[in-house]
């Protein structure tokens, strides 16, 4: 696999994760290499620096999954802000890039933003990180206190809840008490890799309208 980080040149093939010790400098001076591209992604935590390049199946688990929670919020009637591609960060402290995160309690502190202060304003309320490549971690997401933390991983939906300064393993989602996620996500995804993203979704919808 081809890996090049230099002044001149920063790529990551498909799939590779790269480690390094760096400081909070280094981390920015990549950041601002990267410029607007999304790939590789980066983490900066505890004096190291993380790149990633995903695969196709990260992108597509991750949207699928994003589009669940959201037709999960819109069948509770429920108001919300989500956000990919976002880059939180606390200088000299972390800096990470969920796949997605939903502001679903604190959307009116958001609504509107173009810049989110990731040191007073609220954190989202629930972040979405999809692992196929042991990436992510959700105490990456301490420093900024998100109530809850959803990581797909092996197939296995992991829901997080945090309990003053620790994630605790959950059976079920604080903002989706009726609903077994787990369950939903493993359904759509069946039906996502027998046919299509699009065909999983109408299904979910069919089956929360009562029509199944």
């Amino acid at each position: 696999m081809l890996t090049v980080v230099s002044p001149e040149k920063l790529y990551l093939s498909p799939g590779t994760v790269v480690r390094s010790p760096a400081t909070w400098q280094d981390y920015q001076t990549l950041c601002d290499q990267r410029g607007d591209n999304s790939i590789p992604r980066l983490k900066y935590r505890a004096g190291e620096i993380l790149l990633m390049s995903p695969l196709p199946q990260h992108g597509r688990d991750s949207s699928l999954i994003a589009d669940i929670i959201k037709v999960l919020l819109d069948s509770k009637d429920c108001e919300y802000d989500s956000f990919t591609s976002v880059t939180m960060q606390l200088p000299e402290e972390s800096g990470i890039e969920p796949d997605y995160c939903f502001y679903i309690n604190n959307w009116e502190a958001v609504s509107g933003k173009k810049y989110i202060d990731w040191a007073n304003d609220p954190p989202p309320d629930l972040v979405l990180e999809v692992d196929v490549i042991n990436y992510s971690n959700v105490e990456d997401y301490l420093p900024y206190k998100v109530p809850e933390v959803w990581l797909f991983r092996r197939d296995e939906t992991l829901i997080y809840r945090l309990f003053d300064d620790k994630y605790k393993l959950q059976s079920h989602s604080q903002y989706f008490e009726n609903f077994n996620v787990a369950k939903i996500i493993d359904q759509g995804l069946d039906i996502a890799y027998s046919r299509n993203t699009s065909a999983a979704i109408r299904d979910l919808k069919k089956r929360l309208a009562g029509d199944d």
